[in-house]
């Protein structure tokens, strides 16, 4: 295969027969040289090719040339050879060019050096060969290696989860359902039959793979699940879509305290990650989307986390109770502000929460002998919030069918989840984490509809 442009810039500058092959991003004219600046995507940086004025006065090079705009792919051979100019330690100097594919001047979107990320979301499928969409991807591909590395090195077993489901694990009912049935013959017919349908039965698109996971968690001790799941929620913010990817993982015969040191030291290993092997593209996020990135994931990346319980939370945001829009109180569901606050006024830095009220959480917790709150712990970072949630798992079976009543779910759905608990039940833990949550925060980006490549959300289903 071709040489990507990585490995050309980090070879010796040694002059040797090089092929290129890429998408123009600028074409300069002068009366002694043209300058093509190549990417092929494999890094932040471009490769500068150059053609002497002998190359582009002959009629075939000179039409090849002017067919090469800004957006077209180019095939170019050459001599690798240190360069003179400032910027950039090697260049090609060209001896043969080839357009592979026109983007006309005319008609392609990107001409311009700098366009906004919203105009960039109307056109998803030709954003990534931006800077910051190039990055974003390479971020996000090292970080789902970094996942699964993570897990992997410590006996975790990788359990694919269904898609389509019966059950809401989250209980918020806010799922997209699925049927084969005509729905303009129900809407005239007025009439539903569930037994006509595929499953035969009301089905859904997944809102988490946690309860399918726990129950290999009772077989295999340390397992996770890394995959896409469905929202069903309204939500037009700059931290919700309606299809996103889910990492979690789940832990036999562990408490809340060893979930703690599992998202710790997961978090950890995730910046420190990105810190070591993102370096370029973390600089341009630090340069040109969030200034002092850099220095706020290093941070992190040192381990130190702060601890606190809700309550002890709160007593603290309400002594500062005019600085927030949303007023907090014992039993408010902090929203984040009030963690943003906390890390970096408070704490000033990492912060694990837990102990929240049982009422906010969901019915699949542990709850504390008080009564009153659930075993779960949420982890904050500064400038973010929550970017970790979990809890130790309710295993005691008298205690979740309690539950369940109360949040007016139905036995029979989940009388699989109940069967864990009826045979061999154990403690066990487990959190999850929103893998484009987890992208926004290493990135800087602002808005998580500029982390997926292809976002869904409320009237965006376009690509």
């Amino acid at each position: 295969m071709t040489p990507t442009i990585k490995e050309l810039l980090t070879s010796k500058p040694e002059e040797r027969p090089v092929c290129v092959k890429g998408w123009v991003r600028t074409k300069r004219q002068t009366k002694s040289a043209v300058f093509l600046e190549v990417n092929d995507g494999s890094c932040m940086a471009n490769i500068q090719c150059v053609f002497s004025p002998e190359q582009f006065s002959s009629p075939s090079m000179a039409a090849e040339l002017e067919r090469c705009g800004t957006g077209a792919s180019v095939k170019i051979d050459g001599k690798l050879i240190p360069s003179p100019g400032t910027g950039q330690k090697l260049e090609i100097a060209a001896s043969n060019l080839s357009v592979i594919g026109e983007a006309p001047a005319e008609s392609y979107p990107l001409q311009k050096k700098a366009h906004s990320l919203e105009f960039l979301r109307e056109i998803a499928h030709l954003r990534p060969r931006t800077n910051t969409f190039g990055a974003v991807a390479r971020v996000r591909n090292r970080m789902a290696f970094a996942v699964h590395q993570f897990f992997q090195e410590r006996g975790f077993y990788y359990i694919h989860t269904p898609i389509i489901t019966a059950s809401d694990a989250e209980g918020a009912g806010a799922m997209f359902q699925i049927t084969t049935l005509d729905l303009q013959r129900i809407a005239s017919q007025g009439k539903l039959d569930y037994e006509a349908d595929f499953f035969g039965k009301p089905a859904f698109l997944t809102v988490s793979g946690q309860l399918n996971v726990e129950t290999y968690c009772q077989s295999m001790g340390r397992v996770y699940t890394f995959g896409p799941t469905f929202r069903a929620e309204n939500s037009n913010t700059t931290r919700h879509l309606s299809e996103f990817w889910m990492i979690e993982p789940e832990v036999a015969f562990a408490e809340l305290e060893d979930n703690i040191e599992l998202a710790k030291d997961f978090i950890t290993r995730l910046v420190k990650v990105a810190l070591e092997d993102c370096t370029e593209d973390l600089s341009f996020f630090d340069a040109r989307i969030q200034p002092g990135l850099i220095e706020g994931l290093r941070k992190v990346a040192e381990g130190s986390f702060s601890r606190m319980s809700y309550t002890e939370a709160v007593k603290e945001l309400e002594k500062h109770i005019d600085e927030f829009e949303f007023k907090p109180y014992w039993g408010c569901d902090l929203q984040s502000e009030h963690e943003k606050f906390l890390t970096e006024k408070i704490v000033g830095g990492p912060l694990v929460v837990t102990d929240y009220p049982r009422e906010i959480k969901a019915f699949y917790m542990k709850q504390n002998d008080d009564g009153k709150t659930v075993a779960a712990m949420d982890v904050l970072v500064p400038r973010f919030g929550e970017i970790i949630g979990g809890s130790e798992r309710e295993w005691r079976l008298d205690h979740l069918e309690k539950r369940i009543k109360e949040g007016g779910l139905s036995l029979d759905t989940y009388k699989w989840y109940l069967d864990l608990r009826r045979f061999g039940s154990t403690p066990h833990s487990g959190f999850g984490l929103g893998f484009e949550r987890l992208l926004l925060y290493v990135t800087g980006m602002t808005n998580i509809r500029d982390v997926i490549p292809f976002p869904r959300a409320p009237r965006q289903a376009d690509f």
